[in-house]
């Protein structure tokens, strides 16, 4: 079993910063990319930001330059920095990660339960 856990969101004003934390835990033999996707209400889910294992990093256009991805390969942790915040970031925030539980099982990919970030003043 894999667990995701989320932590860091929160309300800020506009032009905010705020970092998101996302460990993995539990059964795991590699883990490939992580990435954090977001949800605002009535829309769907889009990916704002993702990491390899390697470290190559992919980013929304959206939010390109104000946004920074980063791992602690160690850990199992990604981070999402997100600076100069504006309304439209307001969202739930899901982490992402495929991983490989097991030298012998496949990739699979696992969602953390999801941290609320609202820019508002």
């Amino acid at each position: 079993q894999v667990q995701l856990v989320e932590s860091g969101g929160g309300l800020v004003q506009p032009g905010g910063s705020l970092r998101l934390s996302c460990a993995a835990s539990g059964s795991i033999f590699s883990i490939n990319a992580m990435g954090w996707y977001r949800q605002a209400p009535g829309q769907q889910r889009e990916l704002v930001a993702a990491i390899t294992s390697g470290g190559s990093t992919n980013y929304a256009d959206s939010v390109k330059g104000r946004f920074t991805i980063s791992r602690d390969y160690v850990k199992n942790t990604v981070y999402l920095q997100m600076n100069s915040l504006k309304p439209e970031d307001t969202a739930v925030y899901y982490c992402n990660a495929d991983v490989r539980p097991t030298y012998s099982s496949g990739w699979d990919d696992y969602w953390g339960q999801g941290t609320q970030v609202t820019v508002s003043s």
